[in-house]
């Protein structure tokens, strides 16, 4: 099996890379930290991806922030800020997107490949019970819907294809340790190893599907 990891120097990522490789897979891994990947610009992403030879069984794009800038999640309708929002939706929206666009050539079209992208359960709109969070919240809602619709139109060139967005639960890694307050959370080692134990769950049939690490449905 060979795996393309799209943020492996974090720490969803590399727990994702060390399974991987713990099970015999060969692992290709991008960040921007290592190798100056910037999901936040497409002609970074277009040289990255473009370099890359062969096709891969599963793409995985574990790329995000919850703060950015140290702008942490928005409490309340005041607190709402253009360019927080606007950076919001390129680390967690279009960044993804541009993932999606050129890796498609690296999705074998005659066998069973996935595409993963890391969403959250606050990304739900269905799910949205406490409010606040805005531009956190409306960027991995985007994601879910760039992840649906691109899942659509690959069925149609690659018909063993799961493209899906899946949220690892709470983790702890320096993204989500100021905001951790009473949820339980898991080790990233913990989360990688459901997230592939969903990940080998997968076929055509759940593409364009919203999953979480127990590989139970989420509502958009």
């Amino acid at each position: 099996m060979r795996v393309l990891i799209i943020g492996a120097s974090g720490g969803i990522g590399a727990a994702l890379g060390r399974v991987a490789r713990g099970r015999g897979a060969d692992v290709v891994g991008l960040s921007r930290s290592i190798d100056g990947l910037d999901v936040t610009d497409e002609a970074s992403v277009a040289a990255h991806l473009g370099a890359l030879k062969g096709s891969f069984d599963a793409v995985i794009t574990t790329t995000g922030a919850l703060e950015i800038g140290g702008q942490g999640p928005e409490k309340s309708l005041r607190a709402l800020d253009p360019a927080t929002m606007a950076a919001q939706f390129a680390l967690n929206a279009i960044g993804p997107a541009m993932v999606l666009k050129h890796a498609a050539r690296l999705l074998p079209r005659e066998r069973r490949a996935v595409f993963v992208a890391l969403s959250a359960r606050v990304g739900s709109i269905g799910d949205n019970r406490a409010g606040g969070w805005y531009s956190y919240r409306a960027a991995k809602a985007a994601l879910n819907q760039i992840i649906r619709t691109g899942a659509i139109e690959l069925a149609r060139s690659h018909p063993q294809l799961a493209c899906v967005a899946l949220h690892p639960g709470t983790v702890t890694t320096l993204l989500t340790e100021k905001y951790l307050g009473r949820h339980p959370a898991v080790t990233p080692d913990a989360a990688a190893e459901n997230l592939w134990a969903v990940i080998d769950g997968l076929s055509a049939a759940d593409t364009g599907r919203f999953y979480d690490g127990a590989g139970k449905a989420v509502a958009w």
